[in-house]
């Protein structure tokens, strides 16, 4: 399978956490936004700095993220990204969400390729399947 990874995926993975994405072992290749990485390292210093990481954690933690990422095809925010994620969609959705959304079908539309988005987050996988994804995740 040829998944698009939002950073709920990602973070649940390097935090050793529960429910993890089940079908990670089926990931032959891998896409995610380029925000995935801020959005992941952003949390990680969130919990570090509300105690809930030391600082061997911290560091250990985001080695695991670019590890993960190394292997993933970031794609940029562009312009044309940002002018998607503008675009109404047919279900809710915030900004953030609306990004990954926005890179998902631009990705899919530009190599044709089948794609499932990978989140553990409703809203978005609400708007990935009203758009024609196969979600997995939740």
């Amino acid at each position: 399978m040829i998944a698009y990874l939002d950073a709920s995926v990602v973070l649940r993975l390097v935090l050793g956490e529960e429910q993890q994405l089940a079908e990670w072992k089926q990931v032959e290749a891998a896409v995610a936004s380029a925000l995935t990485e801020v959005e992941c390292l952003r949390t990680l210093d969130r919990l570090a700095r509300m105690d809930r990481l030391s600082h061997d954690e911290l560091a250990e933690r985001r080695g695991a993220v670019y590890r993960t990422l190394a292997a993933v095809d970031l794609v940029d925010v562009s312009r044309t990204v940002l002018r998607r994620a503008s675009e109404p969609f047919p279900t809710p959705l915030g900004t953030l969400d609306a990004i990954h959304l926005a890179t998902a079908l631009l990705w899919r539309e530009a190599t044709g390729d089948p794609l499932t988005l990978t989140t553990h987050d409703r809203e978005l996988a609400t708007a990935a399947r009203a758009t024609g994804f196969i979600v997995a995740g939740a």
